[in-house]
């Protein structure tokens, strides 16, 4: 068979299974999605054991060390999957649920009522938890899936795939209800992003060449998730103590993810009280610091920091720190530089924490508090298959409700249009 039928075939498997979950009761769908959690946790030394090999191998090819944390699976990890898929059983399912009601002159009742996605296929890199996340998530909100992971991934995603397929049989549900892309050859992307045919949209996570190429390429509808080169501005207000900590913990905690801190803007008046302790404690922790030249005459140990350093996303132990003299050029030029993903003001002025809310554009927007938390779980979604940083049809964490759409249901009692 070749590459392109068999994508085919799947996408057409998972577009016909989708028909049975749209209108699964939400009884059956939590009892597959328990099943699965225990199942994780009854394969997870298996589970543990190909991912070894996709990290011997990671470490062969000279994946960096960010790659290799995202690659990661133990069984803190698994715990962690097991954890996201009891808080998704727990939430209220958004399928035929009415979000909105009105009543026409004639009588009419118009409402709109939350209806699945249909067959979604999702491509990402590297995070075999992906698998996991977005299966549950896909389920839960009445949708079937088409997953087509890294190939750095491949032993890790087998195996995860097998336990989600012998959960589904267990269930009496279709196993097309998930199908997985099972090569490395890239070219099957290619081919999955025209199976309009049959998948109702595409959600690519990973590398941002990736995304544009299928942006660009896909004729299946795509949700992006978007890369993080997300800010901090510590106002003139800031309280200080407060700032050091969340500028830490957003930058350090996880270096890798695409909700932690890259850049670092400070208003010029308290640069000099601010700027020293928490620059020694970034850089004691291993963090590399790229500035400018104002920050550099504070700080000596900098890196001079170039055009390109504003516009990236590091994924690593680097952050890029700038001086601004008010919040209107730190909102500029969070709006033309970063990546519209996370971004955080730390100030005590409740009206300056209400301008930088309102005018930044991206999809999460912080007051006091670390960029970490632009993230499903931590935003009470349960797991989450994507940050999307557009703006249609969903924006910031997707959980179960942004796996919806609507459709209009009218009831009448015999009206005609005249």
């Amino acid at each position: 068979m070749t590459l392109k039928k068999l994508v085919e075939n799947k996408a057409k498997a998972v577009k016909a299974a989708s028909w049975e979950m749209y209108n699964l009761s939400t009884e059956k769908k939590n009892a597959l999605i328990s099943r699965i959690a225990y199942k994780l946790l009854a394969h997870t030394k298996d589970i543990v054991k190909a991912n070894a090999l996709d990290m011997e191998n990671g470490r062969k090819i000279g994946l960096s060390s960010a790659l290799l944390d995202r690659l990661l699976i133990n069984e803190k990890r698994i715990y962690g999957m097991v954890t996201g898929i009891k808080d998704v059983v727990a939430l209220p399912d958004p399928v035929g649920m009415i979000h909105d009601r009105t009543y026409r002159p004639n009588g009419l009742k118009v409402e709109k009522m939350r209806v699945p996605l249909g067959a979604i296929g999702i491509i990402y890199e590297a995070r075999p938890n992906v698998t996991i996340d977005a299966a549950v998530l896909c389920l839960k909100s009445g949708n079937t899936v088409l997953l087509r992971g890294g190939s750095e991934a491949i032993n890790s995603n087998r195996a995860l795939v097998k336990v989600l397929k012998e959960a589904i049989k267990e269930e009496g549900l279709p196993v097309s209800c998930v199908e997985f892309i099972d090569t490395t050859d890239r070219s099957a992307v290619r081919v999955m992003i025209k199976q309009d045919k049959y998948l109702d949209v595409i959600i690519p996570r990973g590398s941002q060449p990736l995304i544009k190429y299928i942006i660009g390429e896909s004729s299946v509808p795509v949700i992006a998730h978007g890369e993080g080169n997300c800010h901090i501005y510590v106002g003139k207000a800031a309280d200080l103590n407060a700032a050091e900590e969340i500028v830490f913990n957003a930058k350090t905690q996880r270096p890798s993810v695409c909700n932690a801190a890259e850049k670092l803007l400070v208003h010029k008046d308290i640069a000099r009280k601010f700027l020293p302790a928490i620059l020694k404690r970034l850089a004691d922790a291993g963090v590399e610091i790229r500035a400018d030249k104002s920050v550099r005459v504070i700080y000596k140990k900098a890196k001079l920091a170039t055009e390109a350093d504003w516009y990236k996303e590091y994924h690593d132990l680097i952050i890029g720190v700038k001086l601004v003299g008010s919040i209107e050029e730190a909102i500029k030029h969070i709006n033309i530089f970063g990546s519209h993903h996370s971004d955080a003001i730390v100030s005590r002025d409740r009206t300056a924490c209400d301008k930088f809310l309102r005018e930044v554009d991206s999809s999460a927007v912080f007051a006091n508090a670390s960029t970490r938390f632009n993230d499903g779980f931590e935003l009470g979604l349960g797991a989450e298959i994507g940050i999307s940083t557009q703006k249609l049809h969903a924006r910031g964490p997707m959980g179960l409700t942004e796996l919806t759409s609507s459709k209009f249901v009218v009831r009448g009692n015999g009206q005609i249009r005249k």
